[in-house]
């Protein structure tokens, strides 16, 4: 059994190491969001804690992105490339659900990660971002225009 692994291993001299680069990788990913300590919701989960939870909406697209349309007119924005000198202007929402969206979704990730790291408990990630959001045919505010999902408690 052991020659035909060092055989196999001697006449594939690519496919092995691929093969355990991809199994690092494989275990890294379900690693880190087994260890992750936010929620990656779609866009139906996304109107509920929206709607139940009153949560503050995060976009972390940049400025030329934005004008495709926000999920919400109340919507912070506050770009990928700047959040690291802006962050404490998002800590007296850390006792609030944090809903962080950017266009697919990657992006808002790592966002994310900071904000559980500065102790956010609520942190929800828009799996799929804007686009989701879009394909789910929700309404996106453009130019301060939009129909409204969100009930506001007054």
């Amino acid at each position: 059994m052991l020659d035909q692994i060092l055989e196999f291993s001697t006449n594939h001299p690519i496919l092995v190491p691929s093969f355990f680069a991809l199994i690092g990788l494989i275990l890294f990913t379900e690693f880190r969001n087994f260890t992750q300590k936010f929620s990656t919701v779609g866009p139906s989960a996304a109107i509920s804690i929206i709607n139940h939870d009153n949560a503050v909406l995060l976009d972390v697209r940049e400025v030329s992105e934005v004008s495709s349309g926000s999920m919400l007119n109340d919507a912070l924005h506050i770009p990928l490339s700047t959040i690291s000198k802006r962050l404490s202007e998002l800590d007296k929402y850390k006792d609030q659900s944090v809903l962080v969206y950017c266009r697919s979704g990657n992006r808002s990730g790592s966002v994310c990660r900071t904000l559980s790291g500065r102790g956010f408990e609520k942190v929800y990630n828009l799996a799929g971002g804007i686009m989701a959001w879009e394909d789910a045919h929700l309404p996106v505010s453009k130019n301060g225009k939009s129909s409204k999902t969100r009930k506001r408690n007054k």
